[in-house]
């Protein structure tokens, strides 16, 4: 029996062609001259039947370095961290992974109120007043931010740190392209932004200066210090931030940040070769009615009871070509659910104990390397990642590892030429003491 994954057999194909009045399938294609059609094949296997085709790709799988067979310490923005069980069973839930946009609040309060506590929950991790419903991921988020920004001083320059993650920076460029914004890059200084450069390039026509905290290093960037350099000279303070971090951190809103961003990742998301994934974005009130995307709010009906709308801005406002505050039309609410539940699951005190866990294993590995001889690079205050010098590519030592069972570190050459030889190393929760030791004695044998 040959089962065929696309099920159409041939008098359904004749069937169709009758329809519409032709014989052949090639009549479709009449008008077009015979001189420029593809005569030969296509260099793609046969078609198999549902079950070969299953077998095969279960094979081809199999060849993937996953999570479950490998350990892993690679980061750089998408980190492997415990995910509660019960946040894939709420996303699983049809009311849920089939709905878009809540536009009608009363046969849409579950979502809406899915979407409310997940702004509520980013608002308390970042100490902001106002989060909206998600954006697409931390990289749109920050280029949001910078977009926002240059609207509300009226200004087109923007100053950017060198140790942001090179994604959003390249997002970040892309989006100020299109809006005649210039993009300029902060140097950095034994692993954060220096300060001098910062004061020798702020000014009266900065609309923004953007840092990341922990910054793409690692490292624990002075907020206090940027902050008063960027209201100095009235520009916006944008802090992009690992919100797991913050539950040891303090919060960029203490530091008096103007806009917050991210990614939700670290919460109930898998890394999934890196997406979909869930920015969130984070603003005082004076900036909330810029806010790009949605915002879902609290009420009450005409009876007294608690409810929940979308409120202050239509989505039709981020249509109007160069007039619009924003593009983004749309949220990634299945999974901000994702990381709502999660974050519900693990609570305050389990965020804390989860971030503090990443704050200690990451020492732990650091200190184990130096101990081995590693030169470990920029040796301030870090999260959960931190540098180590090599005497091999990245690409060779990674290699060599990942035919031992573990998924390395960042190969930090490809965006930085200067750090060349420099992996970048992510320790999270999730890591026992026998793998960090494993770790760095198998990069021991890789790297002599």
């Amino acid at each position: 029996m040959k089962h065929r994954y696309l099920p159409l057999t041939e008098s359904d194909k004749q069937s169709m062609l009758e329809t519409i009045g032709i014989e052949t399938v090639d009549e479709l294609f009449s008008d077009i001259p015979e001189d420029v059609r593809f005569k030969g094949d296509y260099n793609i296997k046969p078609a198999k039947s549902e079950p070969a085709l299953m077998k095969e790709l279960t094979r081809l799988a199999g060849k993937n370095a996953d999570l479950k067979s490998h350990s892993s310490f690679l980061g750089a923005g998408v980190y492997d961290h415990y995910m509660p069980v019960i946040v894939d069973h709420v996303i699983s839930r049809s009311e849920f992974y089939t709905a878009y946009t809540p536009y009608q609040p009363e046969i849409s309060q579950g979502e809406l109120q899915a979407i409310f506590e997940f702004q509520t929950m980013i608002c308390e991790l970042t100490g902001m007043e106002v989060a909206n419903s998600s954006m697409y991921d931390g990289g749109t988020a920050l280029a949001e931010a910078a977009m926002l920004s240059a609207g509300q001083t009226k200004r087109k320059k923007v100053l950017i740190s060198a140790a942001v993650h090179p994604v959003s920076k390249a997002v970040l460029k892309t989006y100020a392209k299109g809006q005649y914004i210039e993009v300029v890059e902060v140097p950095y200084k034994d692993g954060v932004t220096d300060i001098e450069a910062l004061t020798e390039l702020s000014g009266d026509d900065v609309a923004a200066v953007i840092v990341q905290y922990p910054n793409f290093f690692g490292q624990i960037e002075p907020l206090a210090e940027i902050e008063k350099l960027a209201h100095e000279h009235k520009s916006l303070f944008v802090v992009s931030s690992n919100p797991l971090a913050l539950g040891a951190l303090t919060p960029p809103g203490k530091f008096g940040a103007d806009i917050v961003v991210g990614d939700a990742q670290p919460f109930g998301i898998p890394t999934a070769f890196g997406g979909p994934h869930c920015g969130y974005f984070a603003v005082t009130k004076k900036l909330m009615r810029k806010t790009p995307g949605r915002l879902v709010g609290q009420s009450t009906d005409d009876e007294g009871r608690r409810g929940f709308v979308l409120t202050l801005q239509a989505r039709e406002q981020h249509i109007r070509r160069d007039k619009a505050t924003s593009n983004i039309c749309s949220n990634q609410a299945l999974n901000a659910l994702a990381a709502s539940v999660a974050m519900t699951a693990l609570g305050k005190k389990g965020v804390k104990e989860m971030a503090a866990a990443n704050i200690q294993k990451a020492y732990y590995a650091k200190q184990v390397f130096k101990q081995n001889g590693f030169e470990v690079v920029f040796d301030g205050p870090m999260f959960n990642e931190f540098i180590v010098k090599l005497n091999k590519p990245v690409k060779v030592v990674n290699q060599n590892l990942l035919e031992k069972g573990i998924i390395g570190g960042y190969d930090l050459g490809r965006d930085y030429p200067e750090l060349e030889q420099h992996m970048l190393i992510a320790v999270t929760e999730l890591r026992t003491k026998e793998e960090i030791d494993t770790f760095v004695q198998e990069m021991g044998d890789s790297h002599a």
